[in-house]
């Protein structure tokens, strides 16, 4: 499997002396996992590779014949203001460390700094760029209004503005190192967008998902960090975990908010480090899979009782992506109902059904608290019920009707009191003329599906109507 770069943009390293250059380049990429490096020998080289590569960040040594290192960052600062400069010296002399810095340089560092701190700064200009990139790349797709490859988003069926806006969101943060967090309620199509954004990241490895929910702390850590032989009583072999499965790819936790605080502490190490041990192994491994995770939770509640720790939090949060429930894009109810209908019937070996004009009627006036899973569960049971050539509404409306009820017994007499905040109380008649108002509005007309929602019989809401009208004449 071809081995991932870290980080999308090269790093350039600039130092006349080869064995220096060869050194700080391994410990780049061993210790440190940075393996997007170009190597440069001759400072005279250094502005033409700025101008023929995608480079971020410049690893810059002082002292170099033909162009100085000093020289080299004004002309880097001037040039390539995106361009971040770290400066490598052999000197250790404060007056220079603080010359570069005001020159613009982003740190400085001795030669002779231990490995660790070294590795550690440099990553920290390597987030900064990538923060600095993702903000550009956001601000660009909200001003052009269109998406650059809307074939990722093809399994999303929508018309709703609210959903192109984070389609252009996840545009703009697909090609991150930094993990996303999906969020919505259960149904809403979270996995989905979890694909769109493996598919958009141009990553080579592949999605690997794994939903959390319920596992225990040891089951987890052997899910995603796998183990060696012996590690426990009847591991009699080796086993990768899921993070080597995904290298170079995608690893997409569901159901996050559902990890035990044990796990979430694993997790946390695992996001700060980049860094993991098998079980029963004493030799690490680099991470090389972006985390993208989701969950139903409230986890603003879960972190307020102590359920879920906010330094995970905060670290999982890099980018959010929040998806409305189908209540709030009913607009895509007809879209939804044509693409169920179509898959159901191939996958039922029937012809499409059409369906009847009121049945996106009737469902528009339902708010869906199982979302678009539950819309393609009702359609795929219409279908298989299916025997003539227009569709029946009778399952539809019994799962719509036994939803109902039961929602109204578990919050019989916790209903707010509409009328409470009213100063002057309207009339009975004139409340029940805004409730069949209402009723209507939302039915489109259909006084069918009005009477329904009203909860009387279709001819008792024809006589009042028509009682309406004779007292308006």
């Amino acid at each position: 499997m071809e081995k991932a770069h870290y980080p999308s943009f090269g790093v350039l390293l600039v130092d006349d002396e080869l064995p220096w250059l060869r050194s700080l380049g391994m410990t780049l990429e061993g210790p440190g996992g940075i393996n997007n490096l170009v190597l440069c020998q001759d400072s005279r080289e250094a502005l033409p590779l700025l101008q023929q590569q995608d480079i971020g960040l410049v690893l810059l040594d002082l002292t170099m014949p033909h162009i100085s290192g000093e020289e080299l960052l004004e002309r880097i600062v001037t040039d390539f203001p995106h361009v971040r400069v770290i400066i490598l010296s052999g000197m250790n002399q404060l007056e220079t460390a603080v010359s570069c810095m005001r020159a613009g340089a982003f740190d400085y560092f001795v030669k002779t700094v231990d490995e660790e701190r070294l590795v550690d700064g440099v990553r920290r200009a390597i987030r900064m760029i990538e923060l600095e990139r993702e903000n550009r790349a956001i601000r660009s797709h909200i001003f052009r209004g269109r998406l650059d490859a809307p074939e990722a988003f093809a399994a999303i069926v929508t018309c709703n503005p609210a959903m192109r806006t984070r389609f252009q969101y996840v545009e703009a943060v697909a090609s991150s190192v930094q993990p996303i967090m999906i969020t919505g309620e259960s149904g809403v199509g979270k996995e989905l967008i979890a694909k769109a954004i493996h598919t958009l990241s141009g990553r080579t490895g592949p999605l690997v998902s794994v939903n959390v929910a319920g596992l225990d702390d040891n089951v987890f850590a052997d899910t995603l960090f796998g183990h060696v032989r012996g590690a426990f009583t009847g591991a009699e072999g080796e086993r990768k975990g899921m993070i080597e499965s995904a290298a170079a790819g995608t690893l997409f936790l569901d159901e996050i908010g559902d990890l035990s605080q044990a796990s979430q502490v694993k997790l946390l190490r695992l996001l700060q480090d980049g860094k993991y041990y098998p079980l029963g192994s004493d030799q690490t491994k680099q991470m090389s899979a972006r985390i993208v995770v989701a969950t139903h939770a409230d986890l603003d509640a879960k972190m307020a009782s102590g359920e879920f720790r906010r330094d995970l939090y905060y670290r999982l949060i890099s980018h959010h992506v929040q998806l409305p429930p189908l209540r709030e894009r009913k607009e895509d109810i007809p879209l939804l109902l044509d693409r169920f209908l179509a898959e159901a019937a191939e996958q039922l070996g029937k012809s499409k059904p059409t369906p009847p004009k009121e049945l996106a009627v009737l469902l528009s006036t339902y708010d869906f608290p199982g979302n678009v899973r539950e819309l393609e569960a009702m359609v795929y049971d219409a279908v298989s019920l299916h025997t003539g050539k227009t569709l029946s509404m009778k399952s539809f409306l019994e799962r719509i009707g036994a939803r109902e009820q039961a929602h109204a017994a578990t919050s019989c007499g916790g209903a707010e009191n509409p009328f409470a905040p009213l100063e002057t109380l309207p009339t009975l008649q004139d409340a029940a003329q805004l409730l069949v108002d209402e009723a209507l509005e939302r039915s489109a007309g259909n006084q069918s599906i009005a009477a329904r929602l009203l909860g009387i019989s279709q001819p008792a809401l024809s006589k009042r109507l028509k009682q309406a009208q004779e007292k308006g004449v």
